[in-house]
């Protein structure tokens, strides 16, 4: 089944052919106006047969022609599904930031709204290492999501979602900070380690941050510190590869510490992590 069939049947929104428009919405309607039903039926036709693209400005004049009718607050939430089918997320991501605010406590429709925009922002998410921001709003509204829907029809895919954008920006700190540890300057890789230690402690970059502020204590002779963290990793990680790299560097401080995953990825400045 494509992705548009699962987003449609996902909101319930196939079976919503609307029927014939009451006499009260039909005395709305001004003479140059097509009926809601037609509009709306067009707009999901076109939808169904693969035309997101084509789709969106159907669903929009959906609203714009029937602002009032029962299907304009559906036509809104498939105008920003349309728009993020055919990749254009900015414009997903502002239809569905003035449906939620129209709509904040509106169900179904509002649950999905929240985690079309996540997946919006989650879906441009390119090279981490360069650019976090958009990791970091796909995080927030994922958060968001699953704050407000807990149980929802979303929240294990969120969930998923959401560990995977927190393993990615503690992947970005750990870059970072071992970057800073092989030119020498400890204290700025000892924050970032500490960083994901402290804000990403679900995440399976923690082990091996543990293991590089040990590294980083023992390199500016700070023995006791080294100590402490070697104890916290020998707790809550007992069975790690980084456990056990910590304990042998601890008992011979001069062995040749392994080198990082993404090791050498950034270059020339530091002033680029800032």
């Amino acid at each position: 089944m494509s992705r548009t069939l699962k987003s449609i049947c996902l909101v319930g929104l196939t079976s919503l052919i609307v029927a014939c428009s009451s006499n009260d919405e039909a005395s709305l309607l001004i003479q140059d106006e097509k009926p809601v039903e037609e509009l709306y039926n067009d707009a999901l036709n076109t939808a169904l047969n693969e035309s997101p693209k084509a789709a969106a400005p159907k669903f929009e004049e959906v609203e714009r022609q029937h602002p009032y009718s029962k299907w304009a607050t559906q036509a809104q939430v498939m105008a920003a599904w349309a728009f993020y089918e055919d990749n254009q997320y900015p414009r997903a991501i502002a239809a569905l930031d003035r449906f939620i605010e129209l709509n904040p406590a509106g169900g179904e429709l509002t649950e999905y709204a929240y985690y079309l925009r996540a997946l919006s922002y989650y879906e441009q998410i390119v090279n981490v290492e360069r650019d976090a921001a958009m990791t970091r709003e796909a995080q927030e509204a994922f958060e968001d999501l699953l704050r407000r829907y807990p149980e929802g029809l979303y929240a294990r895919d969120s969930q998923l979602k959401l560990d995977l954008t927190r393993t990615h920006l503690a992947g970005k700190e750990m870059a970072v900070g071992r970057f800073y540890l092989n030119a020498g300057h400890h204290g700025a890789a000892i924050s970032r380690f500490n960083v994901v230690v402290r804000d990403f402690d679900t995440t399976n970059q923690v082990p091996e941050a543990l293991y590089r502020l040990i590294e980083s204590y023992l390199s500016l002779g700070l023995r006791d510190e080294a100590m402490r963290v070697l104890q916290v990793a020998e707790f809550n990680y007992p069975q790690s590869i980084w456990t056990e790299r910590g304990i042998a560097l601890i008992d011979d401080p001069n062995r040749p510490a392994p080198q990082g995953f993404v090791e050498g990825l950034f270059s020339k400045t530091l002033s680029v992590f800032e």
